[in-house]
């Protein structure tokens, strides 16, 4: 056979081999399509489905006080008693609580959350009356007096934003409290989801 013949036989598997290639080729390229097409949808159908948060909110101050009270020892009669200590970190919060729906909220708890040694100590925010009453109690602390908001007497109206202070008492030394880790707090509205805000200014200590 002249060397310059060539085996048909090679000749037609190098042209199937090469057009293998060419429709390999293709199907690679297929896929990667499909599936960046598919990723987008699923993205669409994921930013569509998701809906805004009902409130918004911003902590606008805190204020923590810090209170050692140690009892006399002398009880109404004068006889002697065990004395008493109480040490508790009264932490005041002033907030902006803004509604994004077309339908009123309703404020059905506040509480403030510290986390200290990866344990979350909570306390419910006082009600008005309890509030204005801490201000009668101690007369000199050294917190302003705001207009307060209360879980259980706040209405949100579609559109309005609402501020005001609340206060929370921890049981707690002004040492336990200055090793706290975090501070946050979860708004609770009736049959809505929980709103969860985190101070982002400098805390006050007082």
């Amino acid at each position: 056979m002249s060397l310059l013949q060539q085996d048909s036989t090679e000749v037609d598997d190098a042209a199937r081999g090469e057009s293998l290639t060419r429709g390999t080729s293709h199907v690679v390229w297929a896929a990667i399509l499909a599936t960046v097409v598919v990723s987008i949808a699923i993205a669409i159908y994921v930013i569509a489905g998701q809906k805004p948060p009902v409130a918004t909110g911003e902590i606008v101050a805190v204020w923590a006080h810090p209170q050692h009270t140690e009892t006399s020892g002398i009880d109404a009669n004068g006889m002697p008693m065990p004395k008493e200590v109480v040490d508790q970190v009264m932490v005041f919060t002033q907030v902006k609580l803004h509604n994004q729906t077309d339908h009123p909220l309703f404020l059905s708890n506040v509480l403030t959350n510290v986390t200290i040694n990866d344990d979350i100590h909570h306390s419910y925010a006082a009600n008005k009356a309890d509030y204005d009453r801490i201000f009668i109690a101690y007369p000199d602390i050294p917190v302003p007096h705001l207009k307060p908001i209360s879980p259980l007497d706040t209405t949100i109206d579609p559109g309005q934003t609402v501020e005001g202070t609340f206060v929370s008492a921890f049981m707690m030394t002004k040492q336990q409290w200055d090793a706290r880790k975090k501070l946050d707090y979860t708004f609770s509205f009736r049959y809505q989801p929980n709103l969860v805000l985190a101070p982002k200014v400098t805390i006050t200590e007082q």
